[in-house]
């Protein structure tokens, strides 16, 4: 069933709604989470001589952003949660763009990396190739996207106060590969447990360097 416009405003309001809410929850919870397989899996994939320019989309309250100019790169965030760009602009000095994911509005052709831990999963699946078109406008050709999402068997809705789509990895495939991208490697998290205790589908993308004719 088609969402209505009305219905997609209602997913972002309440769902930003709930990461205000529980900002500094968040924070305490997720600050010494280890995503440095994924950090370095979106590092390893730009080919350009460093600094990147990178965005964090869905940066929340900074945590990963903070690392990103810490190794020295040009990093630049991105959340719709009004308290989490507040958080995130404190605790790095970096620029912070609010913006609702339904309705970005990114520079052509400007980062060499886009890194989205947890965050493409908020988008309704109906939207979802639009998102990425704009994702993939925003690369630079030849730059790199890192997503990481739940995984699950393409259900969405509603859960503890957020929407959520959850694609397997088919899904997500054929996502990526209609808005441009090029795979260049997936995995599963955490690392070393059975699939059955790897419940985030990670992956790294690429936007081809158009050729000259």
């Amino acid at each position: 069933m088609k969402l209505t416009p009305r219905e997609l405003g209602k997913i972002s309001a309440v769902t930003l709604q709930h990461y205000n809410a529980n900002a500094d929850d968040f924070r305490e919870g997720t600050r010494d989470h280890d995503v440095t397989q994924n950090i370095a899996a979106l590092l390893r994939n730009i080919d350009v001589e460093p600094p990147f320019a990178i965005l964090d989309f869905g940066c929340g309250p900074g945590r990963d952003l903070k690392v990103f100019t810490a190794l020295g790169h040009r990093a630049v965030g991105l959340d719709g949660a009004e308290r989490f760009v507040a958080m995130a602009r404190d605790e790095t000095g970096c620029d912070v763009w609010q913006q609702d994911f339904l309705h970005l509005d990114l520079p052509d052709a400007h980062f060499d990396g886009i890194f989205a831990n947890a965050a493409l999963f908020h988008v309704p699946s109906q939207d979802l190739p639009r998102v990425l078109r704009q994702l993939h406008s925003t690369l630079k050709p030849g730059g790199a996207l890192f997503s990481s999402n739940p995984r699950g068997a393409n259900q969405e809705g509603w859960s503890h106060g957020r929407y959520g789509a959850f694609h397997d990895l088919e899904a997500w495939r054929r996502y990526m590969t209609d808005a441009g991208f090029v795979e260049l490697e997936h995995y599963y998290r955490p690392a070393g447990l059975p699939r059955e205790q790897q419940p985030w589908l990670a992956s790294v993308w690429r936007k081809p360097v158009a050729r000259s004719a």
